[in-house]
């Protein structure tokens, strides 16, 4: 009979997928977990219970949460919803605006923001320009290009085939076009278009070869043209996809008309896309041609401009990037997500983006040893974890990636390349996830909890979901203010103690006994489960294993609920001769040690199991256990 120590220091692979029970030889498995639920992962290893979430606001509806930075200082929360936008500060609400959007169409809304201005847009929607002006008023209006002279410098292109003609009904003041083929439609009504480089404004439609125009810049004759084109963006033809700047030009990927295509603006001329004769700080355009469509889902501006496409990943080069200058090079075939924009975000100088399926996180960075990029899957031994992403963020502080699923629940990896950190844990909320956010270092998300949208925050002072603080300089039995959780049960925590659970009535609780400082919210479950003992494979499988003792190092620790083989039990925590339980977290590192009897006889079993859902703070730093192998 062999008796073995073994020390788990680090978590660092997170929770693995259970395809992984037959190699104990990988490195993964050793610093793994087979299940990881409601906790994060630090980057130096241990474990600890995630944070609960701040009850900030309910949401209009549905929706989704964009960051909007001016300084450090200065950062907002932005919620879309259906035809509207709200606008929060430090958790408190400043402002709401009526927004053109549809339910519908929010998933699909991209954006990109500089100095005061965020950029917002979608495929068949007017782009939009949320604007923060002095005194604290803020606007949502309308794109506007550069205007000079009636001359709008916009982007222009032929969609229809190259010998289509058109023939002007004159050459001044209101005039008919006549189009050899089928082009025109009731969307190009109000729109531009050029004629031999002359601009003229369509005021009617009158069939689908004929528009009735007025004249801005006097036409040279009368004679029929393959020379013209019309305005890029239109209920014609669609608007932008997505939007993003880069070498002080506003760059646009895509349209719905051309999903392909590239426009960058003038240098430091932002709404300005006047080609000009080619000059270095003239406008861009081009298109992504390749064996096939690769209709632009997102563009990222990193070491280089970012083309993240339904096919491919691309880059943009030229230093600095003129029209002499500009190349577009293929580096991947992966693809991204089509169904929804989910933004790609930068971690450490990579670019983090959902591919397309939206089952995998790709980690897109260049490499010195190819002189390219790559595009390396982050979840190959946690592909269960990432399902159906619609929504991501990364709070750089925590280190920490958010991803939130279709179903609800939602993943967090902790990333930390340099030490090869890469953990993923996944979490539940008594609701659904929505949409998540980092501003500054403040992590919100937008939860569906039964028929409400709610807006929370996550605080690393909470244990508790959906959850308000009080405190008072009397004690005091009755605390108000829960109305967003009325009916609903919730767990309370009064002066550091967990007081059990309570039904919401009249937005309000009233506790057994008097308290000074009260935490009151939605409970949910953390869980710490690891493989099973690798010692089993080592020596062969079908034998019988012993758990003799386990040593679980905790830190700032007030409860602990463990199973080592005869059922969840609580373990009594002691400082100083005090059972935690009815104390405060202690401040200190402390050993637990817990024996335990009988044999294991199935090797696919873990030996020892954490499941609690006490709202009390609980750290992991490292796990030592004693067994016995039957030879």
């Amino acid at each position: 009979m062999t008796r073995i120590r073994q020390v788990k220091t680090t978590f660092t692979a997170g929770e693995v997928s259970r395809s992984l029970l037959g190699r104990a030889d990988l490195r993964a498995y050793e610093n793994g977990a087979l299940t990881l639920r409601n906790v994060f992962i630090q980057p130096t290893g241990g474990l600890t219970r995630r944070s609960g979430m701040r009850y900030i606001d309910t949401a209009a509806g549905d929706g989704r949460l964009i960051a909007f930075e001016f300084n450090i200082e200065q950062t907002y929360l932005i919620v879309l919803t259906a035809g509207r936008l709200d606008i929060y500060a430090g958790g408190e609400k400043v402002t709401d605006l009526a927004a053109p959007w549809d339910a519908g169409q929010i998933s699909a809304i991209a954006w990109t923001q500089s100095a005061d201005t965020l950029l917002l847009v979608h495929s068949v929607l007017p782009p939009m320009r949320l604007t923060r002006r002095a005194g604290g008023v803020w606007v949502l209006d309308e794109w506007s290009f550069f205007k000079d002279n009636n001359v709008i410098y916009q982007p222009y292109y032929k969609f229809a085939s190259p010998e289509a003609t058109l023939t002007p009904g004159g050459t001044s003041g209101e005039i008919t076009l006549t189009a050899s083929e089928d082009v025109f439609t009731a969307g190009h009504q109000g729109t531009r278009m050029r004629v031999r480089g002359k601009e003229v404004l369509v005021t009617d439609f009158d069939s689908p070869t004929v528009v009735t125009v007025e004249v801005i810049d006097d036409l040279d004759n009368d004679d029929p043209t393959i020379d013209w084109q019309e305005q890029v963006f239109s209920p014609a033809r669609g608007y932008p996809v997505s939007v993003a700047f880069h070498q002080d030009r506003l760059v646009i990927g895509g349209s719905r008309d051309l999903p392909n295509r590239l426009w960058f603006s003038r240098s430091g001329d932002l709404f300005n896309f006047d080609l000009g004769g080619g000059l270095d700080d003239e406008a861009i355009e081009f298109g992504i041609l390749s064996d096939q469509v690769n209709a632009i889902r997102g563009i990222f501006s990193g070491r280089d401009l970012q083309v993240f496409t339904s096919g491919a990943e691309w880059i943009v080069t030229g230093e600095p990037l003129t029209p002499a200058s500009v190349q577009i090079r293929r580096q991947t075939r992966i693809g991204s997500a089509i169904e929804r924009y989910i933004p790609p975000v930068n971690v450490d100088g990579a670019t983090f983006f959902i591919a397309r399926g939206r089952e995998d996180v790709r980690e897109f960075i260049f490499t010195d040893l190819e002189q390219a990029y790559s595009a390396a899957e982050l979840s190959v031994v946690s592909r269960h974890i990432v399902r159906r992403a619609m929504d991501q963020d990364y709070n750089q502080r925590q280190r920490l990636l958010f991803i939130v699923r279709d179903d609800g629940k939602f993943a967090a990896l902790t990333s930390f390349r340099s030490e090869q950190v890469s953990a993923w844990t996944l979490h539940e909320t008594d609701g659904q996830a929505r949409s998540v956010c980092v501003v500054g270092d403040a992590v919100y998300m937008l939860v569906k909890r039964g028929g409400h949208y709610i807006v929370e925050q996550f605080d690393e002072t909470l244990n508790l979901d959906s959850a308000l603080t009080g405190a008072s300089e009397t004690p005091a039995a009755i605390w108000s203010g829960l109305d967003h959780l009325d009916g609903k049960t919730v767990s309370v925590v009064a002066d550091g103690v967990y007081q059990g659970e309570q039904i919401v009535t009249g937005g309000q609780i009233i506790l057994d006994a008097p308290a000074q400082q009260v935490e009151a919210g939605l409970a949910y479950t953390h869980i710490v489960e690891p493989l099973p003992a690798s010692v089993v494979a080592g020596g062969g499988t079908g034998r019988k294993t012993r758990l003799v003792e386990a040593i679980f190092r905790l830190e700032q620790t007030a409860a602990l609920r463990l199973d080592v083989g005869r059922g969840l039990k609580d373990v009594a925590l002691r400082r100083f001769g005090e059972d935690v339980l009815d104390a405060p977290p202690p401040k200190l590192s402390k050993d637990v040690r817990v024996r335990s009897l009988g044999w294991q006889a199935d090797g696919t079993r873990p030996l020892w199991r954490i499941e609690q859902s006490v709202p009390l703070p609980f750290t992991l730093l490292s796990v030592t256990t004693e067994l016995k192998v039957n030879d």
